[in-house]
């Protein structure tokens, strides 16, 4: 991907490089994309049913200026959606849902998208800090019942995961470089709305992003800026132990194929002379030796995979579907930094999400793209950028994180968008994504969509955190619930 660039030889420079990187993961896209010959079209708009609350221009996704002078943003913009409830004024990067082994249901989510935003307001509004515990018992009636403040929840970054197999929640400390790899374990699996800690130890070895063999065995983390991806045995959670350390790579999110020997790795790319990261990549990687826990065990990346408009890989889950493996790939921001280190915002590519068949570790291969008009570079005018939130990198239209409701033959998918908030696509037809309903509750600065979003099927419903406006329960409406599992 990209055009041939110098390869950085000078220590001090390199070392200046991963600087910027670190830096400008959270606040903008750091890659060098090629000449897309065929940029990647959105998808058809969702049709609005009874109660919804449309947006109101002809841009899908777009939230525009008028409407904040107006006053109509802060009513939100609903299509085949209800607002259920709601939690807090703030949010980060991940919604989590679990059930424990008594049958009580419970929600985690991180308050903050820095570790030093915030404070102030969570303290007074009763968010509190680090990682919120809800009680979902009564979706409509949630209760908050714990705040976890040990030092990687204080700041997980992007790296909080629950394993639904042991009922375990870890997250690592991470920043906008890497912080040290601080590694807090809790186990939810007896009470969930109390979590219990296990262990608070080094071995993350760098914070920012990770991943969770389905196991529960074994919990990778992502040190971006590190370059670095790190396997932490928790077959005692009281007691982490480093397996192993792969270095070279700027992996964002880790996920696994449902026996835990294949993981998808978010490639951000890598420095070079003229970019900040370059060739990032959807990358297939064999994880077996680890998962069989070998000695001195090695993995070995088998098959990779880029396309057009490619920014900055996010996450890639997994999922099934007539016999065939996928994973949904979502991208997030733009790509701010082009050749030269010239920054060009506005005629970047603009990241989105894909389907991506992996049936074939060797040879991925995208299927289709899930975009929303907005996302489009010819789109991407003056009026559009002075839309409230959109002239920072760190807002914007742009994806964050997708998620499915089941890995077995899901219909539907959800996305964080940031700027346009909670989108669900219909992925029945994984050759043809729809857009079948939104969410989006802007603050007066726009709106912040930029968690993972979690399902609660039984209640025809998604969570979702937005940065400006908190935790959201959002109900599906109008026949899109009936495409839930």
């Amino acid at each position: 991907m990209g055009a041939l660039r110098r390869t950085i030889t000078d220590p001090a420079r390199r070392r200046l490089v991963v600087a910027l990187a670190a830096a400008t993961v959270l606040v903008g896209g750091t890659i060098a994309a090629a000449e897309d010959p065929t940029p990647p079209q959105p998808v058809p708009e969702a049709s609005c049913g009874e109660g919804s609350r449309p947006e109101t221009t002809d841009l899908q996704g777009r939230v525009p200026k008028a409407d904040f002078t107006s006053g109509r943003a802060l009513q939100g913009y609903t299509c085949n959606t209800v607002a259920v409830a709601r939690h807090g004024t703030t949010g980060g990067f991940k919604t989590l849902r679990y059930t424990d082994a008594k049958g009580r249901t419970c929600a985690f989510y991180d308050s903050t998208r820095m570790l030093g935003l915030d404070v102030v307001g969570n303290l007074l509004n009763g968010t509190g800090l680090g990682v919120v515990v809800l009680d979902m018992t009564d979706p409509a009636k949630l209760v908050k019942t714990a705040n976890l403040i040990t030092p990687a929840m204080l700041q997980p970054h992007e790296s909080l995961l629950v394993n639904q197999e042991r009922g375990l929640l870890v997250g690592v400390m991470g920043t906008l470089a890497a912080a040290p790899g601080v590694l807090d374990v809790y186990d939810v699996s007896q009470d969930c709305r109390k979590p219990r800690l296990m262990s608070t130890t080094l071995s993350g070895v760098l914070g920012h992003e990770s991943g969770f063999a389905p196991d529960g065995m074994t919990f990778w983390t992502a040190g971006a800026a590190g370059f670095t991806m790190t396997a932490v045995d928790l077959t005692e959670p009281r007691r982490p132990r480093v397996l192993m350390t792969e270095t070279g790579v700027v992996a964002h999110g880790l996920r696994f194929s449902d026996d835990g020997r294949t993981m998808y790795v978010a490639n951000m790319g890598s420095p070079s002379g003229t970019s900040i990261l370059d060739d990032p990549s959807l990358q297939v990687w064999d994880v077996g030796q680890v998962q069989d826990r070998r000695p001195k065990p090695r993995i070995s990346k088998v098959g990779e995979v880029d396309w057009p408009g490619i920014s900055i890989p996010q996450v890639a889950e997994p999922f099934h579907r007539d016999g065939r493996d996928y994973v949904l790939e979502v991208d997030e921001f733009t790509d701010w930094f082009g050749e030269g280190f010239t920054v060009d915002f506005r005629n970047s590519p603009v990241g989105g999400a894909r389907i991506i068949d992996v049936t074939d570790p060797t040879r991925p291969t995208v299927v289709s793209d899930i975009r929303l008009e907005v996302h489009q570079q010819e789109n991407r005018t003056k009026e559009v950028l002075s839309d409230p939130g959109t002239s920072l990198p760190i807002g914007g239209y742009s994806a964050h994180y997708c998620s499915v409701p089941t890995r077995d033959a899901p219909d539907l998918a959800a996305c964080s968008m940031i700027g346009s908030g909670l989108r669900i696509f219909d992925i029945s037809n994984v050759e043809h994504p729809v857009e079948v309903a939104y969410f989006n509750l802007p603050s007066k600065g726009g709106a912040s969509a930029l968690s993972q979003p979690a399902w609660d099927a039984a209640n025809d419903s998604v969570w979702y955190t937005d940065g400006t406006s908190g935790f959201h329960v959002v109900r599906l409406t109008n026949g899109v619930e009936e495409l839930l599992p």
